[in-house]
């Protein structure tokens, strides 16, 4: 082959080659672009739903009237009363709020959010939110004020209904937070630190979140950020529909931390009707203390696994005494509704109504019972004896070792203190299967796999009876109130 067309050969491939790797690096470019653009149109947009639904989304501001003198300050009580005569008496009189030094009022003001339910001036909010007001003013979009007059409120849920005097408004569309997944993509509305009609988005990071003295809300956790004054504002859908009501948020600082928390609008609209008709909200009560079962405790009570909600104690004359619930039995279904979780429970019980027969499904000595029981009103006593402060026994006379504990015989005095009437009390507790289970010192031991314990010496001989190396529950009454305990038996 003549030189000259070797040399043309070889520029035709570095040409055909040069073609191939554009070719090749284009092709890579589109493989490499292709997620990122089917990631950046898979993101919802949220422009047209921030349009269509601010205007129906208020801004809440409250003016409240505090007296407060220097008398008020801390652990002035214990100064002592100086005589006439003393230099530092007249000074000391001043801060004790003397004729001198009058009560000062002054003005506090707070900041949240709302939305109006219908057009004749309903609106939603928390409770929190216009707690305690003098003046209510609600702000609309169009700038129009308005004073606004409290309809009714709950502090239980945290919600208020408040109502201006104004015609055809705009209102928001409902949904249903049942139909939310976790993971799908939600919005809020709101005011934080007084900027209205912010919008914050994020995604449901778990449903029926119960919080402490919280029980009967089975709050949407979010990822939305939520700061102060996005309280009583509204979570939409995807769809623009209200979902919740953005109510409390988790936080070490005061700000957003990730976390925040509403309210389901099913529970809120029946809120809503209650106080609409009757002026006030009513919730059914069971009449049981309940606790999670562990995978412990299902080995115990001979569960396959863990799930429902374990009966720790059984309120005397209430709707579960009448119904045949015990102590120990494990609630797994509730008017048809599984109970994975014992929060789960205290939010269905609070919509069932009043006198209502209800199916009650537990697990008893292994096997399913179903029962009937008819649902109460739950006693507007029932919150403050559950947050009573727990009291503290005297030391005990007697005392034995077992389990690696050491446990009293309980007197009259000490049965009375702690609100039991029968048990021992664990006044110490070392290395062993006691510890293990999770005991402490001051816990008073009343009944061991469902036989009750009245002194050592019958703890003594069940804990003999029992077969070494089983999983059995444990009832205990800690800080005044009961739960179970998994103790395992030791090997003889």
């Amino acid at each position: 082959m003549p030189k000259q067309t070797v040399i043309e050969g070889m520029s035709m491939r570095k040409a055909r080659g040069g073609i191939g790797l554009r070719f090749a690096f284009l092709v890579l470019l589109v493989l490499t672009a292709s997620p990122a653009l089917a990631l950046r149109q898979g993101l919802p947009d949220f422009t047209t739903l921030v349009k269509e639904n601010s205007p129906a989304v208020v801004n809440i501001s409250t003016t409240q009237k505090v007296s407060s003198s220097m008398a008020d300050l801390p652990g002035l009580e214990r100064l002592p009363r100086l005589p006439p005569d003393h230099p530092l008496r007249d000074f000391l009189d001043r801060f004790r709020g003397g004729p001198e030094m009058p009560p000062e009022s002054f003005d506090t003001q707070s900041l949240g959010s709302g939305f109006i339910i219908s057009p004749d001036g309903y609106i939603l909010t928390n409770y929190h939110v216009v707690r305690n007001a003098d003046e209510i003013v609600v702000r609309l979009s169009d700038r129009r004020e308005f004073i606004a007059s409290v309809v009714g409120y709950d502090e239980r849920s945290d919600l208020a209904l408040i109502r201006i005097d104004a015609q055809d408004l705009p209102t928001v569309r409902f949904g249903r937070s049942a139909d939310l997944e976790v993971g799908e993509w939600v919005l809020a509305i709101g005011s934080p630190f007084g900027f209205e009609h912010s919008a914050t988005a994020g995604i449901v990071s778990a449903k029926g979140r119960s919080l402490p003295r919280e029980n009967y809300v089975p709050f949407i956790q979010t990822a939305v950020a939520i700061n102060p004054g996005n309280s009583g504002g509204p979570l939409f859908n995807l769809d623009g529909e209200v979902v919740g009501i953005n109510s409390q948020i988790y936080s070490r600082t005061g700000g957003f931390m990730g976390l925040s928390f509403a309210i389901p609008i099913e529970l809120a609209l029946d809120v809503v009707e209650q106080l609409k008709t009757t002026g006030r909200v009513t919730r059914g009560w069971l009449g049981v203390l309940i606790q999670d079962v562990t995978r412990d405790l299902a080995e115990s009570f001979g569960m396959s696994r863990p799930t429902g909600a374990l009966v720790a104690q059984v309120m005397p004359d209430s709707p579960a005494a009448a119904g045949g619930i015990q102590v120990g039995d494990v609630i797994v279904r509730y008017d048809g509704e599984e109970i994975d979780t014992s929060a789960k429970l205290p939010p269905l019980v609070g919509r069932s109504r009043i006198g209502e027969v209800v199916e009650v499904v537990v697990m008893r000595d292994g096997k399913e019972q179903t029962l009937q029981v008819t649902i109460a009103e739950l006693p507007e006593d029932e919150l403050e004896a559950a947050e009573a402060e727990p009291r503290q026994p005297k030391a005990p006379a007697t005392s034995r070792r077992m389990l690696g504990i050491t446990v009293d015989r309980l007197n009259d005095e000490q049965r009375e203190m702690l609100g039991v009437e029968d048990g021992v009390l664990v006044t110490e507790v070392g290395a062993g299967p006691g510890r293990e289970a999770g005991l402490s010192r001051g816990d008073v031991i009343s009944a061991i796999d469902g036989q009750p314990v009245r002194s050592p010496e019958e703890l003594q001989r069940v804990v003999a009876g029992l077969p070494a190396g089983k999983s059995v529950p444990l009832l205990i009454v800690r800080d005044g109130s009961p739960r179970f305990l998994a103790l395992r038996i030791p090997n003889r």
